[in-house]
Parts: C-alpha cells; sequence; structure tokens
C-alpha cells in the first residue's frame, strides 16, 4: 500500500473512532455500535438460543447481554480442528451506576445514588457536566415488554466541589468519601416541586388515554425521582410508568475529540478499552471484507468484547464466563460431531488480549521501570509479567513482533516496577480458562481511569494496522513455528 493511501486510511481510522467514542457512552451503546458496523459490512447475526448452521467462507457475529458482543469470519479453507486468531478486549470503562433506589433528597436538593464500577479515578469526577445513559425494560402493552438503549444528551446533573473556603486543607489531599461526597446533584427541591404542580395541572387526558392508562399496571417508580424518570420517558418515547427498570450509568457530555497544539492527541473518555475495541473490530472487518480476503485462509479469524473487565470478569457475559469456549465450541461443532477435535483448534489457535497500557507520564517518570517506558506515539506495548498478571510468554511475543517487523510497524514492551502492584487483564483469565496462547498488548495512554483519558493518534493508526495484520498473516506464521514436538 502507497504511503499516501496509508495516511488516508489511518486518518479515516482516527475519524471512525472518535465517532464510535462519542456514540458509545455506555457497553451496551458500544455492542450496538459495534452490531450496526458489522451488519452494515454483511455480517449475519446468529443467536446463542439457537442452533447455527454456518458456511466456510461466511461472517458472523452474536451479543450476549447486549454488552458482549462476538464477530468472526470462517476461512474458505477452513476444516474442524483448525485454529482461531482471536483479539480479545472490553466493552466497560470505570463510571457512576445509578444505585436500585437512586431517590435522595436532602438539604433542598433532589440527588441521584450512585455506586462506583470498577476502579476511577474518581476526583476526576467532580465538577463535570452528567448525563445518564444506558438501557431501559419498558412495557409495551398488557403482556409484552421491551428492551431499548436510552441517552439524554444535554447535560442534567453535576457533582460540585466543596469551595476551599470551606475546607483550607483540600490541596494538601483530597480524599473522596465515594458515599456521601459523590452524588450528583439533579435539581433544587423547590424548582421540582413546582415543575411537578404544571405537569399535574396540565391538559386532562381523553376518555381513550384515561381507558389505557386504567388498564395498564402501573410500576412502581417511588424508587427514583419523578423528574428523571419524566426526562427518560420523553427521550424514549413513553410514559414514565411504562418504565420498568433499568441500567444507567452517570456519562460526561464533553465529547471525544482530537486535540493537541498539533493535533497529536485524542481526548476521551473511555479510551480504555473501548479504543482497542474499536481498532481490533475494524481490523477483521477490513481484514475479511473482499471477496478474495478468506480465499486461502485456514482459520477462523474472530473479535470477542467482553463486558465486566474492570471489575473481574466475573459475570456470565465476562471473560471468566464460558463465552469465549462456547463459541469456539459451537462454531467447531458446526462443521463435525467429533468433539476431540474442539481441544485441536484450541492449540492451534491464538489470542491476542488488547488492553490499553500506560505510557510514561512526563511529570511522574520514576512511576515507571528505567527500560520499560512506552511512549505515545511508539506503537503498541507488549506487556510482560512474570508472575503471569500478564499473559505474554516468549513464543506469543515473538508471533506479534514478527508481525510488527514485516509490517514496519513500532512496537514497545512494559514491566511493572518491582516495588509496585501489577494490574491485570482478561489475558490470563482466557489463557488459564480456555488453555489458549495468548499475548498481552495495548496502545498507551495517559489518565486511565479518569473521566477523561488521552491517547495518541498514531497509536489508533498502529493498533489498526497491527491487528488487521496478524488477522492476514497469522496462519501461515504460527505453520512456521515448532514449539511442543
Amino acid at each position: 500500500m502507497a504511503k499516501e493511501e496509508q495516511q488516508i486510511e489511518g486518518n479515516d481510522v482516527v475519524s471512525d473512532l472518535i465517532n464510535f467514542l462519542n456514540s458509545s457512552p455506555t457497553a451496551f451503546h458500544a455492542v450496538d455500535e459495534a452490531k450496526k458496523l458489522l451488519k452494515e459490512s454483511g455480517f449475519v447475526q446468529v443467536s446463542e438460543r439457537d442452533n447455527w448452521n454456518l458456511e466456510a467462507g461466511k461472517r458472523y457475529f452474536f451479543t450476549r447481554n447486549y454488552s458482549t458482543i462476538v464477530a468472526f469470519a470462517i476461512g474458505k479453507k477452513y476444516v474442524p480442528g483448525n485454529g482461531f486468531c482471536i483479539v480479545g478486549a472490553h466493552t466497560d470503562s470505570p463510571c457512576l451506576k445509578l444505585k436500585p433506589i437512586s431517590k435522595v433528597t436532602k438539604g433542598g436538593y433532589l440527588e441521584v445514588g450512585v455506586q462506583t464500577y470498577g476502579g476511577g479515578l474518581w476526583h476526576t469526577w467532580f465538577d463535570r457536566d452528567l448525563t445518564v445513559a444506558g438501557r431501559v425494560i419498558i412495557r409495551e402493552g398488557k403482556d409484552a415488554f421491551s428492551h431499548k438503549l436510552v441517552r439524554i444528551e444535554e447535560p442534567i446533573m453535576r457533582i460540585p466541589n466543596l469551595a476551599i473556603h470551606l475546607d483550607r486543607g483540600n490541596n494538601d489531599g483530597f480524599k473522596v468519601n465515594t458515599h456521601s461526597h459523590l452524588v450528583p446533584i439533579l435539581a433544587t427541591a423547590i424548582k421540582a416541586e413546582l415543575n411537578k404542580a404544571v405537569s399535574e395541572n396540565g391538559p386532562v387526558d381523553n376518555g381513550a388515554d384515561e381507558k389505557k392508562s386504567n388498564e395498564r399496571t402501573k410500576t412502581d417508580n417511588s424508587r427514583h425521582h419523578s423528574l428523571l424518570l419524566q426526562l427518560l420517558a420523553t427521550r424514549l418515547g413513553c410514559e414514565p410508568d411504562d418504565i420498568c427498570d433499568f441500567e444507567l450509568q452517570a456519562c460526561d457530555t464533553q465529547p471525544s475529540t482530537v486535540a493537541g497544539a498539533m493535533k497529536e492527541f485524542i481526548f476521551s473518555g473511555r479510551l480504555d478499552n473501548l479504543c482497542m475495541s474499536f481498532c481490533s473490530l475494524k481490523a477483521m472487518i477490513d481484514a475479511t471484507a473482499s471477496e478474495s480476503a478468506l480465499e486461502d485462509e485456514t482459520g477462523v479469524r474472530m473479535v470477542a468484547l467482553f463486558d465486566h473487565e474492570e471489575i473481574g470478569s466475573n459475570s456470565a457475559q465476562g471473560a471468566g464466563s464460558p463465552v469465549m469456549f462456547d463459541a469456539l465450541s459451537q462454531i467447531t461443532n458446526s462443521f463435525t460431531s467429533d468433539s476431540k477435535l474442539l481441544q485441536i483448534a484450541i492449540q492451534r489457535s491464538f489470542l491476542v488480549s488488547a488492553d490499553m497500557a500506560h505510557a510514561l507520564h512526563p511529570n511522574y517518570m520514576d512511576k515507571h521501570e528505567e527500560n520499560h517506558q512506552p511512549k505515545l506515539h511508539g506503537g503498541l506495548v507488549i506487556k510482560h509479567n512474570a508472575n503471569q498478571r500478564y499473559a505474554t510468554n516468549a513464543v506469543t511475543s515473538f508471533i506479534f513482533r514478527e508481525i510488527a517487523a514485516k509490517h514496519n510497524l513500532p512496537v514497545q514492551d512494559f514491566v511493572v516496577r518491582n516495588d509496585m502492584p501489577c494490574g491485570s487483564t482478561i489475558g490470563p483469565i482466557l489463557a488459564s480458562g480456555v488453555g489458549i496462547r495468548t499475548v498481552d498488548v495495548g496502545a498507551p495512554q495517559l489518565s486511565m481511569h479518569s473521566i477523561r483519558e488521552m491517547s495518541a493518534v498514531d497509536d489508533v493508526k498502529h493498533s489498526y494496522e497491527h491487528f488487521r495484520a496478524y488477522f492476514q498473516e497469522f496462519s501461515c506464521l504460527d505453520a512456521k513455528i515448532t514449539v511442543d514436538i
């Protein structure tokens, strides 16, 4: 590919990522956006509740809980027992999730009770213009219910800081009490009451509407402020009483953007890990788009985007669940009744666990080990840990590095300092749970787990190109490597 064509393609990837981020305030929305991209590209949706009738040379996807999505493309030369080349990432990010009973009233204010999800930098949530987004279960008639995504675009909440005059020691070390301090303000009680009075004294329903209201079994919505429910109902085009339940979270309303004096950075929430989710998904879509893309492919190319990584992956839709094994099993069993071939396929497979990495911070350089200091623009980071907090080993890092070398792509290495604890990823969970060879990688970023994170434009391009090359070349490269013989 010519250098000019690569530049144009790279710019498109960044632009598409920004659009994806701005459309994905929650894991549910991220899966919805991924689903749209896959359908537009010709992928066919299958359901885990049905038997699969798959064909070689075709592309498919399924969702679980609408917060995890798995997409795969079957090579035309695939036979049962051949391997899977997979990129795994996650759709969730640290956030504030609304409590089952979110109605809080104190000091003349209506507040929204939230619980912390994951290990966020919670002080960054103060003084931000917040809204809510997520999914809602809606009553559609007497005995029917639907699942809908919702997002209120405008800022409706805020968590105000305490003035310095009332806490002179604030700058000496502000410590957030996540129970009492981290409660967003929705409105003042007096304004809410006035609004309620106006609504109640509004136009009287006609007879048909009154009959419909009487037939409806009303939901007990005393758990949440009626003002919040009305905002949601208006957005959803239903009545507040039609809202049966929801999973909502607080979201920052500031959009993602390309920024910096040289337009070299991306400022956004949820880069960890929607950046890796998007880059891997787009790479697989583009690596399987042409008529000839799967002509010589002997394996199955797959992207798996899991929910609940930030809280340990132990859920029905997390990487700790059987979802990965189920997918490999369903695909293999669609072509054979020989159960032994699944075990062989797993041993021939490879997983790239893609989760954002810690870039060197210029103001905290002592937080990185001297010889392992990933930098922005430096390409994907291969993560190593002797205690298997990352699943990388010499063989798996070599494979990933070899693909980079062939395409002149930069690669970096990361090892945490010996005197600091090491984070982890879905890599060790899937490596140990499924038994698949795994390398842990990620694009470098700053401000990880802040409400507003920072990464580099060039690393988005590097990530996309690296993942795409991996999908196209893994099967041939793996055939040249001998280990357990």
